[in-house]
């Protein structure tokens, strides 16, 4: 009997055992399964910097094509792209990844045209697109690149002192004619002084900061390009007149937009709150923070901007004109109205700080249609030139704000958006006194602790 018991109790344990190893398999099998056909991760860094940004996730969710990307590299080099190529692959099935290893595969490198490792092609039917980096501002903007149809100038006035597209110096355009070209943009300067019409091809027009009067053909051209249903960003400065330079008032410009609701005054911005020096910026840069519900600063709610050198706005709608505010500064701002300072230095101005109004948008109604649909000029006017320039363009969500304002001029709502973003610079900023207080306690106050805690225990013990 006792064998008997012995033996159906081993017969119990080793079903037990089996059951639990047969579950024990199946739970790991499933987790493969599922771990292999749904790839998801949590992103716990402050600024998300291993998630996909916002405007990729609308551009690859919304794909109404197959695209296929293609990373031609060594196989021990894969792993160095797959963790963000992947998670392009997961937010869309119509986005395919391939990782290529070109010396496996000569045949299919030459296809392509591979002709060093590292290359990202990106195909969609019979169009080609490739992105320079292993990056997601360059994979994304070669997606935008390859679902777009036919090309978007985007003209920049020039003659008449306005930004260079061309120079690399700290108050040229050039960082902003790269921004442009790698979200589907070709740039042209235009000067209107020599011929005052806007060229056909413009599918937008820049006014990049005159700094002389414009003559008022030229402005008659730009006036009729609008109305008649062009798009105008129109950068203007404070008319401040310094030893050095001065802006002119450009009266006949500051007509025309006040005609369409919007009017620039005459005063210079300046930030009091301090926060400016965190950044290596003073008061005459405004910093900007609060923002309407305007297609283009919809997403903008948690993103800083800053304006170096911005006059203020008034906007109301017009017979013809619709006019929305965009970006208003913080309320620790004033207004200075005294703009010629000769060779002195610009003085704060005393009274209540306020928030002021620096950029706004419009729509003008043409009263013509074009395939049914009323066609509409579009116009943004922003109070500074200078924030989308070399040296500011790269603040905070400045470079998100133009390029909005771009496709909302050009009508690609589709693509507004906040840009993938750059690792977050997570250095502490220590002042003097800061670093020698933390001197003193890491190289003489603790040993002290250490050394008192341990004569304290040997006189206990003792």
């Amino acid at each position: 009997m006792s064998a008997n018991f012995l033996k159906s109790r081993q017969t119990r344990y080793s079903t037990f055992a089996s059951v639990y190893i047969l579950v024990v398999i199946a739970i790991v099998a499933a987790a493969n399964f599922l771990a292999n056909r749904y790839n998801t991760s949590f992103d716990s860094t402050t600024n998300k910097r291993y998630s996909l940004s916002d405007q990729t996730t609308k551009v690859v969710r919304g794909l109404q094509q197959d695209v296929s990307v293609s990373y031609f590299d060594e196989t021990v080099n894969f792993p160095r792209a797959k963790d963000l190529l992947d998670r392009y692959a997961n937010l869309s099935p119509k986005l395919k990844v391939a990782y290529l290893d070109p010396f496996k595969k000569p045949q299919l490198a030459k296809q392509y045209g591979i002709t060093q490792t590292g290359a990202i092609v990106l195909t969609s039917g019979a169009k080609r697109q490739e992105a320079r980096s292993v990056s997601e501002e360059e994979i994304t903007s070669a997606i935008v690149r390859l679902l777009k149809s036919g090309d978007r100038t985007a003209c920049f006035t020039t003659g008449a002192g306005e930004h260079s597209l061309e120079d690399n110096n700290g108050g040229a355009f050039s960082s902003l004619k790269q921004l442009a070209e790698k979200n589907n943009y070709k740039t042209d300067a235009v000067n209107l002084m020599e011929k005052p019409e806007v060229p056909a091809g413009c599918a937008l027009l820049v006014v990049a900061g005159p700094r002389v009067d414009y003559p008022q053909p030229v402005v008659d051209a730009m006036k009729k390009y609008v109305e008649g249903g062009g798009r105008g960003l129109f950068l203007t400065d404070p008319p401040l007149k310094t030893g050095k330079e001065s802006v002119s008032d450009n009266m006949a410009l500051m007509e025309l937009l006040k005609s369409w609701g919007v009017t620039l005054n005459k005063d210079l911005i300046l930030d009091t709150s301090g926060l400016g020096g965190l950044y290596g910026m003073g008061p005459e840069v405004a910093l900007a923070s609060r923002y309407e519900t305007h297609p283009i600063v919809r997403e903008m709610k948690r993103t800083a901007t800053a304006f170096p050198l911005v006059r203020s706005l008034e906007a109301k709608p017009g017979d013809k004109t619709s006019v929305e505010k965009l970006v208003s500064t913080s309320k620790n701002s004033i207004a200075a109205t005294n703009l010629n300072l000769g060779a002195g230095a610009m003085e704060m101005p005393k009274g209540e700080t306020h928030s002021y109004t620096v950029a706004a948008a419009g729509t003008y109604r043409t009263g013509q249609q074009k395939d049914g649909n009323n066609v509409e000029g579009r116009f943004v006017v922003v109070g500074s030139s200078d924030w989308v320039s070399n040296y500011a363009l790269g603040f905070g969500g400045n470079r998100d704000l133009v390029l909005n304002m771009f496709n909302w001029l050009t009508n690609d709502e589709d693509l507004i958006s906040i840009r993938p973003k750059d690792p977050e610079d997570r250095r502490i900023q220590l002042s003097k006194a800061q670093m020698l207080t933390l001197r003193t306690v890491s190289q003489f106050g603790i040993p002290l602790a250490v050394i008192g805690l341990g004569i304290l225990v040997w006189w206990r013990r003792r």
